[in-house]
């Protein structure tokens, strides 16, 4: 089995239960891997330099072919649901198995990283592709180890296979479609195939942190971070995808930390990744400067971007492929990236939603009891191709603003949060990045120039400074005026021709967010279910 791109380690991947692998490419650098995936066809390169990859018929997340093996060892940690399905430890033994047997004769190309970038609280994962620009993808995503010598000598806690090429026969298999996405939380590994979609491998590994750190008194948190003049005058953006969390930290005037999954140690804020993963659909040069250069970038992955096949000159606009277009990119790609992926502890956090009703404010300052509330609740919208098979938005509860990455009790996440605010006093505000002037097909997206001010102004600490009344109906603050805003946008009754059709979306959101709720009414303070919106 001969190995090349190798740093001296003894490890083999029989270690892992691959054998008879043709040649095994580890830990290749950027432009290597850049030139095997063009040798083999697997990208072209754009104009300025980006790869530009198709991830074929998934082009999202597949969230009902995840699966989390049910074993004894870790069977009564895990919150089983609707998002965290159950698979049978055996038919996990004939799956891998034959999966491993897939990748005999094969190339194969690893990568031996980190997820967190705090010492204490990291994480050694290997990843082990089929493909080179996958590969390359891990690369971006986790954080790199540059000493040869450390990784001559790395052993992983935690491995990822990856080969889309390899697909499940679900009758025999048990899985839901030829995709699969399984974690094993005992033997510490996953296994994807049947996607090439690269965001399975990042939010896999996700899941695996969301279940390793609170045990340890870490919050991990679906977030983007950034910080101010000092460390010490940190923000975090929690949200699903599309919500703007990568859009808005993402902020020239302060320091980025990470765009999309953080811990909260005792120490503080820490990035889990070493890339970004944005969403480049209609990206603007104006509104999003940043986020626009690194689609002009040599070792930035664009899968499903439209491009010139002569010129090599991308369209941005074009959904052709999906609305989920995306750009993998190291963080250092953006200029006011912090290499340390280090912050203190958040004086301000942002909850992110795109309402599709339209109906609550754009943003409003939240009590204790008001952010465990939204916290749990996580109202937003599914965003358009996001996942398989939504293709416009939809209203949608996911509990922590990351459900699907959660294998343990929401009420777990949330116990960590309450106790991280009353230890450091961090102000919390909802922002709507979603619909004003009416729903989904009336209204118009919120303007982004608007949701900017916002944020200034709360990060600034001028908001918080501004009289504020309760929401008639959602009970949260809102502002009675913030600079460069229209009045008139911080109340979305005043926004909507029909007063009337307002206040029956509101009652309907309204309702929706109580009867999700009554599933945490055992778990939480009665301080805490009150918190929420009121219906007459």
């Amino acid at each position: 089995m001969p190995e090349q791109g190798r740093s001296g380690s003894d490890g083999l991947l029989q270690a892992h239960g691959i054998r008879n692998a043709n040649t095994i490419w580890w830990n290749l650098s950027t432009p290597a891997l850049y030139e095997h995936a063009v040798q083999r066809h697997e990208g072209l390169i754009a104009h300025l330099g980006p790869l530009v990859v198709r991830t074929g018929q998934y082009t999202g997340r597949s969230p009902k072919d995840r699966f989390i093996v049910k074993e004894p060892s870790t069977q009564e940690q895990v919150h089983w649901g609707k998002v965290n399905l159950p698979f049978d430890p055996v038919r996990y033994d004939v799956l891998r198995a034959r999966l491993t047997a897939y990748l005999q004769g094969r190339d194969l190309y690893v990568q031996d990283c980190y997820l967190g970038a705090d010492p204490e609280h990291r994480l050694a994962i290997r990843v082990i592709n089929e493909t080179a620009w996958a590969n390359l993808f891990a690369r971006n995503m986790f954080i790199q180890e540059h000493d040869r010598e450390v990784l001559a000598r790395f052993v992983p806690q935690y491995t990822l296979i990856h080969a889309p090429g390899f697909q499940a026969v679900p009758e025999e298999d048990g899985t839901n479609s030829e995709a699969f996405i399984i974690l094993h939380l005992a033997r510490k590994e996953v296994i994807i195939g049947g996607t090439a979609y690269a965001g399975e491998m990042k939010k896999s590994m996700f899941s695996i942190m969301n279940f390793v750190l609170p045990s340890q008194g870490v919050l991990p948190m679906h977030c983007a971070a950034n910080y101010g003049a000092t460390p010490d005058d940190t923000a975090l953006f929690f949200g699903l995808s599309g919500t703007g969390k990568t859009t808005l930290s993402a902020d020239s005037s302060r320091t980025l930390v990470g765009d999309d999954e953080h811990g909260w140690s005792d120490r503080g804020v820490f990035n889990f990744e070493g890339g970004c993963y944005a969403k480049v659909i209609r990206l603007s040069p104006e509104g999003e400067p940043e986020i626009y250069q690194t689609t002009r970038r040599f070792g930035t992955i664009l899968e499903n971007v439209a491009m010139d096949s002569v010129t090599r000159r991308l369209d941005l606009n074009s959904a052709e492929f999906t609305e989920n277009t995306r750009a993998s990119y190291p963080i250092a790609h953006i200029p006011n990236a912090t290499r340390s992926g280090l912050a203190g502890h958040p004086r301000h956090i942002l909850f992110l939603t795109a309402d599709a009703f339209g109906v609550l404010p754009p943003v409003a300052r939240l009590t204790p009891e008001q952010a465990l509330y939204h916290f749990l609740s996580g109202y937003t919208a599914k965003v358009a191709g996001t996942e398989r098979g939504v293709t416009e938005p939809q209203p949608n509860f996911s509990t922590c603003f990351g459900a699907p990455f959660l294998p343990l009790n929401p009420t777990v996440y949330a116990k960590l949060l309450g106790e991280k605010l009353a230890r450091h006093g961090s102000e919390v505000w909802l922002v709507n990045t979603g619909w004003t002037g009416g729903p989904y097909g009336q209204g118009h997206r919120m303007p982004l120039a608007y949701t900017r001010a916002m944020v200034k102004a709360i990060l600034a600490g001028t908001l918080a400074e501004v009289p504020a009344h309760p929401d008639p109906v959602f009970g949260v603050w809102v502002p009675e005026s913030c600079p460069g805003v229209p009045p008139e946008i911080l109340q979305p009754r005043n926004t909507w021709a029909d007063p009337g059709a307002y206040d029956a979306q509101a009652a309907r959101l309204a309702k929706m967010f109580q009867e999700n709720f009554r599933q945490f009414e055992g778990t939480v303070g009665p301080e805490v279910v009150a918190a929420g919106p009121r219906i007459g």
